[in-house]
Order: C-alpha cells, then structure tokens, then sequence
C-alpha cells in the first residue's frame, strides 16, 4: 500500500512538472500561476483567478522592463487572435512596436479600411527565453504580422486570416529550393491545408506592408520566401531568405530591428 501510493504521488508530481513546463514555455508565466494555485482545493479556478492576476502585473510591469503589449482589439493594428493576448506573446520593445503601428497606419493610408494582424512578437520578460517553437523571438525585437486575405471575389477581408492562427497557410505549392535537412522547422503541414478556406493572398495590401517595412530605418531584416516576394515585386537588402532549417515565411512575415 505504501509503495503504491508513494508511485501515484510521483506521477502526481510528474504531472504537475509537466504542466508548469508546458506552461512556461507556452506563457512563461503560467507556471508561476499553476504552481500558486496547487495550495488551493478548487485547482483549476484558483490557477484562473492566479493567472489573471499575473497577467495583469505583467502587463503593468512590462514597461518598466522595456516591453510593451501590442493591442489585441482595435484597428489599423491588433492581434490576430485572443490567443496572443492571452499567453503574453505580444510583447515587444516600445520601437517595434511604434514600427509595427506606423506599417498598418501606412498600409490603411493607402487602402483605407486595412486592419493589419500581428502573431507572436515576445515574452513581458527576460532577454534569452525563447518563444518556441520559434528560433529568434527572444528579445522582444522580433514580430510575425499575417498576410492580408481576399474572398473568391477578390473583395479584400478586413481581419481575416486563412488558418485560426495565422500560421500554417502556405503560399506556395512548392519549397523544393530546400533539401531536405533534419533538424529543420520547415514543416509542410499538408494535412492542414485542405482545411483552409478559399482564400487568396491580398497581393497589393501586402506587398504595400513589406515595402513600407523594408524603407523604414530601424527595420534590420524582414523574412519573406524568395519565390514569393518576387512575386509580390518586393526587393530590397533587408528581404531576405531565413535559411532551410527555420520555418517558412509564406504564411506570414517576420520583421526584426
């Protein structure tokens, strides 16, 4: 008996381990709040109310560390999805996202009506801690924005992305200027693919963001597919090819200080 409950209390602590992992590396601060709330009877509620107070300090706290949350609502410029927002992944340094701003407000300039979506930027915190799966996103001077999208009949659509998320919809049928290397986070996803709706790339709302992006000065590096900023007629030294081992960047756009 005392054996037996000794191994359900070390798969209990498995357990919890393995959700404070997942939700740090999902959050960074969710772990945190996972690990307060197991003092409580009522788990999952605690964890909630602790989560929401975390959130809270560290939308607070996060400028006094250089970060700043982008907006999840509102427009020219917000965040694709609620899930952005609430994981803490739309923290950036305040000059990207005056960058950031300034891109959708230019974009709508020019196509009044534009509402321009952005994907993972950062964590509140820590310089170092990576934003996986992405290889870069560590330092709050890195942001994917979605491309913009058309109906059947070619009628753009407002806050509208292909995939729930904004990633995974890929552009092109083919990546076959890559081998095959392994590790790679080149993934295909074509089994996703067929469970996306019909809608096409909005190619003048986005080749207009990507020029904007590569004529602004604080601007290092925006990661485009070669194949497909040549497309869109978009060139420049800050256009650039990530490499075959990183993700692909034919269903969004990658910009960096």
């Amino acid at each position: 008996m005392i054996a037996r409950l000794a191994g359900a209390d070390v798969l209990r602590i498995i357990g919890h381990f393995s959700v404070i992992a997942l939700l740090t590396v999902l959050t960074q601060l969710g772990g945190i709040a996972w690990l307060a709330s197991l003092v409580f009877r009522r788990r999952l509620l605690a964890f909630l109310a602790v989560y929401a107070a975390v959130w809270g300090v560290a939308f607070a706290l996060a400028p006094l560390t250089g970060r700043e949350a982008l907006p999840c609502f509102g427009k020219p410029l917000r965040m694709q999805s609620a899930f952005y927002c609430v994981t803490m992944r739309n923290y950036v340094t305040p000059d990207l996202a005056q960058v950031a701003a300034e891109a959708a407000q230019a974009v709508d300039a020019a196509y009044p009506g534009t509402v321009t979506l952005a994907l993972d930027g950062g964590f509140p915190f820590l310089t170092g801690m990576p934003l996986l799966p992405h290889l870069s996103h560590d330092d709050g001077e890195k942001l994917d924005l979605a491309f913009y999208y058309q109906d059947t009949e070619e009628a753009y659509l407002p806050g509208r992305t292909r995939s729930p998320v904004g990633y995974w919809a890929f552009e092109l049928a083919e990546d076959d200027y890559c081998p095959r290397t392994f590790p790679t986070l080149r993934w295909k996803m074509a089994f996703l693919q067929p469970l996306w709706p019909d809608r096409s790339l909005e190619e003048e709302r986005t080749a207009a963001l990507i020029q904007h992006l590569s004529e602004d000065a604080r601007v290092a590096k925006i990661f485009v597919e070669p194949p497909l900023a040549q497309s869109l007629g978009v060139a420049g030294a800050k256009i650039r090819f990530q490499g075959c081992r990183a993700a692909r960047h034919d269903d969004h756009v990658h910009i960096q200080l």
